[in-house]
Protein backbone atom coordinates (compact mmCIF):
# COMPACT_ATOMS: atom_id res chain seq x y z
CA UNK A 1 0.00 0.00 0.00
CA UNK A 2 1.59 3.25 -1.14
CA UNK A 3 1.57 6.53 0.74
CA UNK A 4 -0.61 7.99 -2.01
CA UNK A 5 -3.58 5.65 -1.36
CA UNK A 6 -2.97 5.15 2.35
CA UNK A 7 -5.38 7.82 3.62
CA UNK A 8 -6.91 6.27 6.73
CA UNK A 9 -5.84 4.32 9.79
CA UNK A 10 -7.63 2.31 12.46
CA UNK A 11 -6.81 2.69 16.12
CA UNK A 12 -6.11 -1.05 16.26
CA UNK A 13 -3.43 -0.41 13.62
CA UNK A 14 -2.05 2.62 15.43
CA UNK A 15 -1.50 0.69 18.66
CA UNK A 16 1.89 -1.00 18.55
CA UNK A 17 3.21 1.08 15.64
CA UNK A 18 6.95 1.72 16.10
CA UNK A 19 8.12 5.31 16.43
CA UNK A 20 11.41 6.38 14.83
CA UNK A 21 13.60 9.41 15.52
CA UNK A 22 15.35 11.61 12.92
CA UNK A 23 18.13 9.04 12.51
CA UNK A 24 15.56 6.28 11.99
CA UNK A 25 16.25 4.76 15.40
CA UNK A 26 13.31 3.09 17.10
CA UNK A 27 12.43 4.86 20.35
CA UNK A 28 9.29 2.93 21.32
CA UNK A 29 5.79 1.92 20.19
CA UNK A 30 2.42 3.69 20.38
CA UNK A 31 0.46 2.68 23.50
CA UNK A 32 -2.38 5.19 23.30
CA UNK A 33 -3.44 8.41 21.58
CA UNK A 34 -5.39 11.34 22.94
CA UNK A 35 -7.60 14.18 21.80
CA UNK A 36 -7.68 17.51 23.63
CA UNK A 37 -11.25 18.60 22.78
CA UNK A 38 -10.80 22.10 24.19
CA UNK A 39 -8.16 22.66 21.49
CA UNK A 40 -9.61 20.59 18.62
CA UNK A 41 -12.67 18.28 18.71
CA UNK A 42 -11.30 15.57 16.40
CA UNK A 43 -7.54 15.89 15.86
CA UNK A 44 -5.22 13.50 17.67
CA UNK A 45 -3.18 15.92 19.77
CA UNK A 46 -0.87 13.52 21.65
CA UNK A 47 0.68 10.13 20.98
CA UNK A 48 1.65 8.19 24.09
CA UNK A 49 4.70 6.08 23.32
CA UNK A 50 6.05 3.25 25.45
CA UNK A 51 9.83 3.51 25.72
CA UNK A 52 11.40 1.04 28.11
CA UNK A 53 9.55 1.17 31.43
CA UNK A 54 8.16 4.68 30.88
CA UNK A 55 5.85 6.50 28.50
CA UNK A 56 6.69 9.52 26.38
CA UNK A 57 4.26 12.19 25.19
CA UNK A 58 4.62 13.24 21.54
CA UNK A 59 2.70 16.22 20.18
CA UNK A 60 0.93 16.04 16.83
CA UNK A 61 3.22 18.75 15.41
CA UNK A 62 6.28 16.56 16.11
CA UNK A 63 5.09 13.95 13.58
CA UNK A 64 6.49 13.93 10.06
CA UNK A 65 4.99 10.81 8.50
CA UNK A 66 2.55 8.01 9.42
CA UNK A 67 2.30 4.64 7.66
CA UNK A 68 1.58 1.00 8.49
CA UNK A 69 5.33 0.58 8.94
CA UNK A 70 5.60 3.19 11.68
CA UNK A 71 5.68 6.85 12.69
CA UNK A 72 8.55 9.11 11.71
CA UNK A 73 9.28 12.08 13.97
CA UNK A 74 10.28 15.55 12.81
CA UNK A 75 11.27 16.74 16.27
CA UNK A 76 13.07 14.78 19.00
CA UNK A 77 12.30 17.06 21.95
CA UNK A 78 10.29 14.49 23.93
CA UNK A 79 8.81 14.65 27.43
CA UNK A 80 7.63 12.00 29.90
CA UNK A 81 3.87 11.46 29.84
CA UNK A 82 1.88 12.92 32.74
CA UNK A 83 -1.84 12.29 33.10
CA UNK A 84 -3.90 15.25 31.95
CA UNK A 85 -7.61 15.59 32.81
CA UNK A 86 -8.15 17.60 29.62
CA UNK A 87 -7.13 14.61 27.47
CA UNK A 88 -9.59 12.13 26.02
CA UNK A 89 -7.46 9.00 25.67
CA UNK A 90 -8.81 6.63 23.06
CA UNK A 91 -7.61 3.35 24.60
CA UNK A 92 -8.55 4.29 28.14
CA UNK A 93 -11.59 6.54 27.74
CA UNK A 94 -13.24 5.51 24.47
CA UNK A 95 -12.50 1.92 23.47
CA UNK A 96 -15.06 -0.56 24.88
CA UNK A 97 -17.03 2.34 26.37
CA UNK A 98 -20.65 3.27 25.73
CA UNK A 99 -21.26 6.17 23.39
CA UNK A 100 -24.48 7.78 22.17
CA UNK A 101 -25.23 7.73 18.47
CA UNK A 102 -27.43 10.83 18.22
CA UNK A 103 -28.22 10.17 14.55
CA UNK A 104 -29.35 6.59 15.20
CA UNK A 105 -30.85 7.57 18.59
CA UNK A 106 -29.24 4.69 20.45
CA UNK A 107 -26.42 3.71 22.80
CA UNK A 108 -23.57 1.67 21.27
CA UNK A 109 -20.25 0.22 22.42
CA UNK A 110 -17.03 1.34 20.76
CA UNK A 111 -14.91 -1.45 19.22
CA UNK A 112 -12.48 0.64 17.20
CA UNK A 113 -11.87 4.15 15.87
CA UNK A 114 -11.10 5.21 12.29
CA UNK A 115 -8.79 8.13 11.49
CA UNK A 116 -8.33 10.14 8.35
CA UNK A 117 -4.67 10.88 7.63
CA UNK A 118 -4.33 14.46 6.49
CA UNK A 119 -1.07 14.93 4.63
CA UNK A 120 0.12 18.51 4.51
CA UNK A 121 3.34 19.86 5.97
CA UNK A 122 3.06 16.92 8.35
CA UNK A 123 0.82 13.86 8.70
CA UNK A 124 -2.06 14.47 11.11
CA UNK A 125 -4.69 12.01 12.36
CA UNK A 126 -8.29 13.24 12.61
CA UNK A 127 -11.04 11.03 14.07
CA UNK A 128 -13.41 10.11 11.27
CA UNK A 129 -15.71 7.41 12.65
CA UNK A 130 -16.39 5.19 15.62
CA UNK A 131 -16.61 1.54 14.58
CA UNK A 132 -19.20 -0.68 16.24
CA UNK A 133 -19.71 -3.65 13.88
CA UNK A 134 -18.28 -7.07 13.07
CA UNK A 135 -15.41 -5.58 11.05
CA UNK A 136 -14.05 -3.85 14.10
CA UNK A 137 -14.39 -7.02 16.20
CA UNK A 138 -12.34 -8.90 13.60
CA UNK A 139 -9.62 -6.25 13.77
CA UNK A 140 -9.57 -6.45 17.57
CA UNK A 141 -9.25 -10.26 17.52
CA UNK A 142 -6.51 -10.25 14.90
CA UNK A 143 -4.63 -7.29 16.41
CA UNK A 144 -1.02 -8.29 17.04
CA UNK A 145 -1.61 -11.78 15.60
CA UNK A 146 -1.74 -11.09 11.86
CA UNK A 147 0.01 -8.41 9.79
CA UNK A 148 -2.01 -5.21 9.48
CA UNK A 149 -2.25 -5.50 5.68
CA UNK A 150 -3.65 -9.03 5.97
CA UNK A 151 -6.33 -7.88 8.40
CA UNK A 152 -7.43 -5.19 5.96
CA UNK A 153 -7.83 -7.84 3.28
CA UNK A 154 -9.79 -10.20 5.53
CA UNK A 155 -12.29 -7.51 6.55
CA UNK A 156 -13.11 -6.43 2.98
CA UNK A 157 -16.12 -8.76 2.46
CA UNK A 158 -17.71 -7.62 5.76
CA UNK A 159 -20.07 -4.64 5.57
CA UNK A 160 -18.83 -1.69 7.64
CA UNK A 161 -20.86 -0.49 10.63
CA UNK A 162 -19.68 2.84 11.94
CA UNK A 163 -20.85 6.22 13.22
CA UNK A 164 -19.39 9.47 12.07
CA UNK A 165 -17.61 11.30 14.88
CA UNK A 166 -19.83 14.38 14.61
CA UNK A 167 -22.85 12.19 15.44
CA UNK A 168 -21.27 10.80 18.62
CA UNK A 169 -21.87 12.04 22.15
CA UNK A 170 -19.49 10.67 24.74
CA UNK A 171 -20.94 9.18 27.92
CA UNK A 172 -18.99 10.55 30.85
CA UNK A 173 -20.38 10.16 34.37
CA UNK A 174 -18.25 12.83 36.05
CA UNK A 175 -19.79 16.31 35.42
CA UNK A 176 -16.45 18.03 36.15
CA UNK A 177 -14.64 15.82 33.67
CA UNK A 178 -17.38 16.45 31.10
CA UNK A 179 -16.59 20.15 31.50
CA UNK A 180 -12.83 19.62 31.19
CA UNK A 181 -13.29 17.50 28.09
CA UNK A 182 -15.69 20.05 26.59
CA UNK A 183 -18.44 17.42 26.28
CA UNK A 184 -21.58 19.29 25.28
CA UNK A 185 -25.20 18.14 25.52
CA UNK A 186 -26.27 20.23 22.54
CA UNK A 187 -26.59 17.16 20.29
CA UNK A 188 -28.77 15.40 22.86
CA UNK A 189 -30.92 18.46 23.48
CA UNK A 190 -31.85 18.52 19.78
CA UNK A 191 -33.32 15.01 19.93
CA UNK A 192 -37.03 14.40 20.36
CA UNK A 193 -37.73 13.98 24.10
CA UNK A 194 -39.07 10.46 23.54
CA UNK A 195 -35.87 9.43 21.72
CA UNK A 196 -33.73 10.99 24.45
CA UNK A 197 -35.76 9.14 27.09
CA UNK A 198 -35.11 5.83 25.29
CA UNK A 199 -31.38 6.58 25.28
CA UNK A 200 -31.34 7.57 28.95
CA UNK A 201 -33.08 4.34 29.93
CA UNK A 202 -30.19 2.35 28.38
CA UNK A 203 -27.58 4.11 30.54
CA UNK A 204 -26.43 3.42 34.07
CA UNK A 205 -27.51 5.58 37.05
CA UNK A 206 -24.28 7.61 37.15
CA UNK A 207 -24.43 8.41 33.42
CA UNK A 208 -28.12 9.39 33.64
CA UNK A 209 -27.35 11.70 36.55
CA UNK A 210 -24.47 13.35 34.68
CA UNK A 211 -26.58 13.99 31.58
CA UNK A 212 -29.58 15.43 33.43
CA UNK A 213 -27.30 17.39 35.75
CA UNK A 214 -25.63 19.22 32.86
CA UNK A 215 -28.44 19.54 30.30
CA UNK A 216 -30.55 22.60 29.62
CA UNK A 217 -33.34 22.40 32.22
CA UNK A 218 -36.16 22.71 29.66
CA UNK A 219 -34.79 19.88 27.50
CA UNK A 220 -34.17 17.80 30.63
CA UNK A 221 -37.76 18.35 31.77
CA UNK A 222 -39.19 17.26 28.42
CA UNK A 223 -37.08 14.10 28.42
CA UNK A 224 -37.80 13.32 32.07
CA UNK A 225 -41.53 13.50 31.35
CA UNK A 226 -41.09 10.61 28.90
CA UNK A 227 -39.14 8.39 31.30
CA UNK A 228 -40.65 5.61 33.41
CA UNK A 229 -41.92 7.07 36.76
CA UNK A 230 -39.61 4.91 38.87
CA UNK A 231 -36.61 6.03 36.83
CA UNK A 232 -37.80 9.64 37.13
CA UNK A 233 -37.59 9.26 40.89
CA UNK A 234 -34.13 7.69 40.69
CA UNK A 235 -32.82 10.55 38.55
CA UNK A 236 -34.30 13.33 40.68
CA UNK A 237 -33.08 11.74 43.92
CA UNK A 238 -29.54 11.59 42.56
CA UNK A 239 -29.44 15.28 41.59
CA UNK A 240 -28.73 18.21 43.87
CA UNK A 241 -32.07 19.71 45.05
CA UNK A 242 -31.49 23.02 43.25
CA UNK A 243 -30.71 21.22 39.96
CA UNK A 244 -33.75 18.95 40.34
CA UNK A 245 -35.89 22.01 41.13
CA UNK A 246 -34.80 23.78 37.94
CA UNK A 247 -35.90 20.74 35.93
CA UNK A 248 -39.20 20.22 37.76
CA UNK A 249 -40.10 23.91 37.30
CA UNK A 250 -40.02 23.38 33.53
CA UNK A 251 -42.48 20.48 33.71
CA UNK A 252 -46.23 20.99 33.65
CA UNK A 253 -47.69 20.96 37.19
CA UNK A 254 -49.33 17.54 36.75
CA UNK A 255 -46.12 15.97 35.40
CA UNK A 256 -44.11 17.59 38.20
CA UNK A 257 -46.53 16.31 40.84
CA UNK A 258 -46.43 12.78 39.36
CA UNK A 259 -42.63 12.79 39.46
CA UNK A 260 -42.38 14.17 42.99
CA UNK A 261 -45.01 11.77 44.33
CA UNK A 262 -42.58 8.89 43.70
CA UNK A 263 -39.86 10.42 45.91
CA UNK A 264 -39.14 10.18 49.60
CA UNK A 265 -41.06 12.84 51.54
CA UNK A 266 -37.90 14.71 52.59
CA UNK A 267 -36.50 14.71 49.04
CA UNK A 268 -39.77 16.14 47.74
CA UNK A 269 -39.71 18.82 50.43
CA UNK A 270 -36.11 19.77 49.57
CA UNK A 271 -36.95 20.15 45.87
CA UNK A 272 -40.12 22.13 46.55
CA UNK A 273 -38.12 24.44 48.82
CA UNK A 274 -35.78 25.26 45.92
CA UNK A 275 -38.58 25.90 43.41
CA UNK A 276 -39.90 29.33 42.50
CA UNK A 277 -43.15 30.47 44.13
CA UNK A 278 -45.46 30.46 41.10
CA UNK A 279 -45.15 26.82 39.94
CA UNK A 280 -44.61 25.37 43.40
CA UNK A 281 -48.10 26.29 44.64
CA UNK A 282 -49.77 24.44 41.76
CA UNK A 283 -47.56 21.41 42.33
CA UNK A 284 -48.26 21.36 46.08
CA UNK A 285 -51.99 21.50 45.38
CA UNK A 286 -51.84 18.53 43.01
CA UNK A 287 -49.75 16.50 45.46
CA UNK A 288 -52.65 16.66 47.93
CA UNK A 289 -54.96 14.67 45.63
CA UNK A 290 -55.16 10.90 45.50
CA UNK A 291 -53.19 9.76 42.44
CA UNK A 292 -56.12 7.49 41.44
CA UNK A 293 -58.56 10.42 41.32
CA UNK A 294 -59.38 13.06 38.72
CA UNK A 295 -57.46 15.55 40.87
CA UNK A 296 -54.40 13.31 40.64
CA UNK A 297 -54.71 13.12 36.84
CA UNK A 298 -55.41 16.75 36.04
CA UNK A 299 -53.19 19.63 35.04
CA UNK A 300 -53.91 23.05 36.55
CA UNK A 301 -52.64 24.87 33.46
CA UNK A 302 -55.47 25.76 31.07
CA UNK A 303 -57.02 28.81 29.44
CA UNK A 304 -60.21 30.01 31.14
CA UNK A 305 -61.96 33.11 29.74
CA UNK A 306 -65.19 34.98 30.61
CA UNK A 307 -68.10 33.64 28.58
CA UNK A 308 -69.30 37.10 27.55
CA UNK A 309 -66.03 38.05 25.80
CA UNK A 310 -66.21 38.72 22.09
CA UNK A 311 -63.94 36.75 19.82
CA UNK A 312 -61.79 39.80 19.03
CA UNK A 313 -61.27 40.48 22.76
CA UNK A 314 -60.56 36.80 23.36
CA UNK A 315 -57.81 36.79 20.75
CA UNK A 316 -56.06 39.60 22.67
CA UNK A 317 -56.31 37.49 25.85
CA UNK A 318 -54.92 34.43 24.08
CA UNK A 319 -51.73 36.29 23.29
CA UNK A 320 -51.16 36.46 27.05
CA UNK A 321 -51.23 32.64 27.16
CA UNK A 322 -48.83 31.99 24.29
CA UNK A 323 -46.91 29.35 26.27
CA UNK A 324 -50.05 27.21 26.72
CA UNK A 325 -51.42 27.40 23.18
CA UNK A 326 -49.06 24.76 21.75
CA UNK A 327 -50.67 21.99 23.80
CA UNK A 328 -54.20 23.45 24.03
CA UNK A 329 -57.17 22.09 22.08
CA UNK A 330 -60.00 23.92 23.85
CA UNK A 331 -60.83 27.05 25.84
CA UNK A 332 -62.97 26.91 28.96
CA UNK A 333 -65.58 29.58 29.68
CA UNK A 334 -66.66 30.83 33.10
CA UNK A 335 -69.58 32.96 34.30
CA UNK A 336 -69.30 35.98 36.58
CA UNK A 337 -69.02 33.68 39.63
CA UNK A 338 -66.17 31.70 38.13
CA UNK A 339 -68.25 28.59 37.42
CA UNK A 340 -67.30 26.68 34.28
CA UNK A 341 -70.16 26.97 31.79
CA UNK A 342 -68.78 25.80 28.50
CA UNK A 343 -65.94 24.69 26.30
CA UNK A 344 -64.85 26.05 22.90
CA UNK A 345 -62.64 24.07 20.49
CA UNK A 346 -59.84 26.29 19.20
CA UNK A 347 -60.75 25.46 15.60
CA UNK A 348 -64.09 27.29 15.98
CA UNK A 349 -62.30 30.57 16.63
CA UNK A 350 -61.12 30.67 13.04
CA UNK A 351 -64.62 30.29 11.60
CA UNK A 352 -66.44 33.08 13.45
CA UNK A 353 -66.54 36.87 13.20
CA UNK A 354 -64.82 39.07 15.76
CA UNK A 355 -68.09 40.38 17.26
CA UNK A 356 -69.41 36.95 18.25
CA UNK A 357 -69.40 36.18 21.99
CA UNK A 358 -67.51 33.08 23.07
CA UNK A 359 -70.60 31.49 24.67
CA UNK A 360 -72.15 31.30 21.20
CA UNK A 361 -69.27 29.03 20.09
CA UNK A 362 -69.46 26.39 22.81
CA UNK A 363 -69.98 22.68 22.23
CA UNK A 364 -73.54 21.43 22.62
CA UNK A 365 -73.02 19.94 26.07
CA UNK A 366 -70.37 20.46 28.72
CA UNK A 367 -68.96 17.22 30.13
CA UNK A 368 -67.05 17.81 33.36
CA UNK A 369 -66.03 15.91 36.48
CA UNK A 370 -65.18 16.57 40.13
CA UNK A 371 -61.69 16.43 41.64
CA UNK A 372 -62.54 13.34 43.70
CA UNK A 373 -63.89 11.30 40.77
CA UNK A 374 -62.11 7.97 40.18
CA UNK A 375 -59.69 7.33 37.33
CA UNK A 376 -61.93 4.54 36.10
CA UNK A 377 -64.94 6.85 35.79
CA UNK A 378 -62.87 9.53 34.06
CA UNK A 379 -61.69 6.94 31.53
CA UNK A 380 -65.29 5.86 30.90
CA UNK A 381 -66.36 9.48 30.21
CA UNK A 382 -63.54 10.00 27.70
CA UNK A 383 -64.47 6.77 25.93
CA UNK A 384 -68.23 7.40 25.96
CA UNK A 385 -68.12 10.99 24.69
CA UNK A 386 -64.94 10.71 22.57
CA UNK A 387 -63.33 13.64 24.41
CA UNK A 388 -60.00 15.34 23.80
CA UNK A 389 -60.17 17.33 27.04
CA UNK A 390 -62.44 17.60 30.04
CA UNK A 391 -62.57 20.25 32.81
CA UNK A 392 -62.28 19.23 36.45
CA UNK A 393 -64.29 21.42 38.82
CA UNK A 394 -64.60 22.03 42.55
CA UNK A 395 -67.89 21.48 44.39
CA UNK A 396 -68.97 25.06 43.59
CA UNK A 397 -68.34 24.52 39.88
CA UNK A 398 -65.20 26.65 39.67
CA UNK A 399 -62.24 25.50 37.61
CA UNK A 400 -59.76 23.10 39.26
CA UNK A 401 -57.90 21.69 36.28
CA UNK A 402 -58.10 19.86 32.98
CA UNK A 403 -57.64 16.23 31.97
CA UNK A 404 -56.60 15.53 28.38
CA UNK A 405 -56.74 12.39 26.26
CA UNK A 406 -52.96 12.10 26.71
CA UNK A 407 -53.45 11.87 30.49
CA UNK A 408 -55.98 9.08 30.04
CA UNK A 409 -53.70 7.20 27.65
CA UNK A 410 -50.84 7.47 30.17
CA UNK A 411 -53.03 5.95 32.88
CA UNK A 412 -54.15 3.10 30.61
CA UNK A 413 -50.54 2.34 29.62
CA UNK A 414 -49.52 2.05 33.27
CA UNK A 415 -52.29 -0.46 33.84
Amino acid sequence: MTAENFQFLYFTELIGLPVFDLKNRRIGVVRDAALVPLIHPARVDRYLVGAGGSWLSIRYDQIAHISLQGIQLSNEKLYPYHSDEYMLRIQRDLLDQQIIDVNGRKVVRVNDVSFEIRRDERDTLVVLEVDVGVRSILRRLAQGVLPRKWIRGLQTPIAPNSIRWEFCDIVEADPLRRLRLNISNVKLERLHPADLADIVEELGPAEREAIFGTMDSEAAAEALSEVDPKMQASILEALEPEVAADIVEEMSPDQAADALSELEEQTTADILHEMETEPVEDVKELLEYDEDSAGGMMNTEAIVLPEHLTLSSAMDRLREHEGLLENTHVLFLADDNGRITGMVPLARLFLASGSVELRQLTTDRLISTRVDESQERVTELFDKYNLLAMPVVHEDGTFAGVITADDVIAVLRQK
